[in-house]
């Protein structure tokens, strides 16, 4: 029995041993199951992310470009820190590293628009700067964010800079509107520094030479690297004469304004017995100067460069005289304000990234007071001609003198008159071409954008023309500040005018004779030019044809020789009107009502040139009879309502700034454009407010300028006319 018992307990244990046992069996199985299982899920993992990073890979290649040259390079083509930093971005955007998604998000990659004209793949400047240092931004920790902390905090472990490489393409998937230069990609880079430009350029060739390059064959862009910028100024900027020059002129100016200051208090002083209060040095110094200023003609130089008084020339307003003719301020300020607004318009074209859209807008019937305004020139022709024949006609003195002179005399007479019409007119125009050639040369360094128009090159090489007045005889494209081509026109009108006044002082007939035939030459001058190279009035035809006919003498001589025969039936044959009130009334309508037809009259820009160079010769023909009218009636007194207003005193103040507007506003205009870093997008309502924008700062530039370079010039003119006409008057 106890036997029996004793083999139930050894059965008992041997069980619960075997339970135990196969517990543990069970549970090391179920371990290995579990470790086996984690091993697996671990290798899935990886093996997910680099079928992941396999896919990623290609598609960055062909899409970023940033990415595709960490693809191409090798080390015999970048130094070696290059080629590992290029490196370390590419396995740092594989990876994820909030520093190197910063890198690829900076760098600029095609946006939407290409059809219309976006070839401003700039991605974000601020972007690149954010990777070399932390935005400077607080956010609140009582706030979760799905956001990697390290997209703030985080910096690339070596040094990025952002350039911008330059690509042409030939795609023919984008509208080529053929103005100015429009078929370059601008592609922003953020790379690492160690990596040259120079380096970078054949990266970028290299990548899209291989066909990596995705919009090649989505949009047949079939690129071509031109060239790079770092956006950093160069040395040489500071080496350029135009700067010299520049930097000189207004040290000498500004030694010439105290000069007039310290004139000034001297003689308040003096007359009022007052000691200049000075320390001996300090007082040795202004008696030295006071000393040198007692020369009478060295006082009448530095007076005129009078600050205060100028300040008080610009800004005076008053009744107008019976010799004057006030509508003529109105005149010049709307037009000089109204050729700014088409300027805004034109000098943003490099910016804009859907040139399409601002090409249709220009053609809308409610825009073309904007795109038409290039007619307004017409204006300050017109006048111009008119005061140079009233002028020289009204100023008997003058005129007898010339009468009576021989050859000799008359040629220095003309020579003195040209003298003075350049001292009034160069100096503010070659302060400004030299601040063209330097703020052209600073923007080619440092702007974003390609800039077709580099004025610093061709004042460089071109200056003299600009000296003598006769860049618009040359072709456009190779003009030193385009837009003073009116300026030469000027110039050239106004000695030609001269030419023939003179002429008809002695032989007035003949003069008549000639007067009449320049009017019927440039008539025909201008329909044989235009048929014969085919003239259309739209914007890819009228720029290609500038230098034939927008900016050729021989064609815009005509509102010079109307404004000058209208003078002369004033003066000459004093026509006096018997008109009716009702009918005086309805002539100025009509011409107000000629004036906005001439305007509005190329809604419609595709005519065939016969028809397009009628409207063009014709249209002008008539805009400047309008003008003539205007000022005809204003000069006799007569006017409506609207003439009224044009003769408002307020415009006089402008009117003396219009030269300095007329030249200053371009250059403001494409600084600031050039400035920004993302491309403009042309829209109505926003092209309104920076309109008002430009309008001021261009308005006080004008001032400054007007204050340093133009109104000492014009003072002292006067005292050299005063002086020669008291010559005349005792001879």
């Amino acid at each position: 029995m106890e036997r029996m018992e004793l083999m139930a307990c050894t059965l008992g244990l041997l069980s619960l041993m075997g339970v135990a046992k196969g517990a543990t069996n069970q549970s090391n199985t179920a371990s290995q199951l579990y470790w086996q299982q984690q091993q697996q899920q671990l290798k899935f993992s990886i093996d997910f992310q680099s079928i992941v990073d396999d896919l990623h890979e290609p598609h960055l290649t062909r899409t970023s470009v940033i990415f595709g040259l960490t693809k191409v390079v090798n080390g015999s083509q970048v130094n070696a820190q290059c080629e590992a930093h290029l490196r370390q971005v590419q396995r740092g955007i594989l990876s994820k590293q909030p520093w190197a998604m910063k890198v690829l998000d900076a760098s600029g990659t095609k946006p939407s628009g290409f059809v219309y004209g976006q070839n401003y793949w700039l991605g974000s400047r601020e972007a690149c700067k954010g990777v070399q240092r932390p935005v400077g931004i607080t956010l609140s920790k009582n706030f979760e964010r799905v956001m990697h902390q390290g997209l703030i905090t985080q910096q690339a472990p070596f040094d990025m800079d952002y350039r911008v490489v330059y690509l042409r393409h030939h795609s023919p998937w984008q509208v080529e509107i053929k103005l100015m230069s429009e078929q370059i990609i601008h592609i922003g880079l953020c790379l690492p520094s160690a990596c040259s430009s120079h380096e970078v350029k054949h990266l970028a060739g290299e990548y899209v030479g291989r066909g990596l390059f995705a919009e090649n064959d989505i949009y047949d862009i079939r690129p071509e690297v031109l060239y790079m910028k770092d956006l950093q100024l160069g040395e040489a900027f500071y080496q350029r004469t135009s700067f010299r020059l520049l930097v000189s002129c207004v040290l000498v100016t500004a030694a010439l304004m105290l000069c007039a200051q310290q004139l000034l208090a001297v003689k308040k002083l003096t007359s009022s017995g007052e000691d200049l209060g000075l320390a001996p040095a300090e007082s040795e110094l202004w008696r030295a100067l006071h000393s040198l200023l007692r020369l009478q003609k060295l006082r009448q130089l530095v007076s005129c460069y009078d600050v205060p008084g100028n300040w008080s020339k610009i800004f005076a307003i008053r009744e107008s005289q019976p010799q004057e003719i006030p509508i003529m301020n109105g005149l010049r300020s709307v037009c000089a304000i109204w050729i700014m607004i088409f300027h805004v318009v034109w000098f943003m074209y490099f910016t804009v990234h859907n040139k399409t859209v601002l090409i249709s807008y220009a053609e809308q019937a409610f825009f073309q007071y904007v795109s038409s305004a290039p007619l307004l020139v017409d204006v300050f022709f017109t006048i111009s001609g008119f005061l140079q024949t009233y002028n020289f006609l009204r100023n008997s003195v003058q005129l007898e003198a010339v009468r009576r002179n021989g050859w000799q005399q008359n040629l220095k007479l003309f020579g003195k008159l040209l003298f003075h019409r350049y001292l009034r007119l160069g100096p503010l125009y070659l302060v400004v071409m030299a601040l063209v050639d330097l703020v052209y040369a600073y923007i080619g360094d440092t702007s974003v954008y390609h800039i077709n128009e580099r004025f610093d090159e061709m004042c460089s090489r071109h200056w003299w023309r600009n000296l003598l007045f006769i860049q618009n005889l040359f072709d456009h494209r190779d003009m030193c500040a385009n837009w003073s081509w009116s300026l030469a026109c000027e110039m050239q009108f106004f000695i030609l005018a001269n030419v023939l006044l003179f002429l008809y002082a002695k032989h007035p007939k003949l003069t008549k004779a000639l007067v009449a035939t320049s009017l019927v030459s440039t008539i025909a001058w201008s329909y044989g030019i235009g048929l014969r190279i085919k003239f259309q009035l739209s914007f890819d035809a009228a720029f290609a044809t500038g230098t034939e006919i927008y900016t050729s003498p021989f064609v815009r001589v005509l509102p010079y020789i109307l404004g000058a025969m209208t003078a002369w039936s004033l003066l000459e044959l004093r026509p006096q009107l018997l008109l009716s009130e009702l009918r005086e009334r309805c002539f100025w309508h009509l011409a107000l009502l000629v004036f906005f037809a001439c305007i509005y009259s190329t809604i419609r820009r595709d005519l065939g040139p016969l028809m397009a160079i009628s409207l063009f010769v014709l249209g002008r023909l008539f805009f400047s009879l309008s003008v003539c009218w205007m000022i005809a009636g204003s000069a006799q007194g007569k006017g409506v309502w609207w003439s009224r207003l044009l003769e408002a005193k307020g415009f006089q103040h402008l009117s003396r700034l219009s030269y300095a507007i007329y030249l200053l506003n371009p250059l403001v205009i494409a600084f600031f454009y050039s400035l920004t870093s993302a491309s403009t997008h042309a829209d109505p309502f926003m092209l309104c407010v920076v309109t008002c924008g430009f309008a001021v700062i261009v308005y006080l530039a004008s001032i400054v300028f007007s204050l340093a370079f133009e109104l000492p010039y014009s003072n002292l003119s006067s005292i050299l006319l005063r002086r020669s006409l008291k010559c005349l008057k005792d001879a």
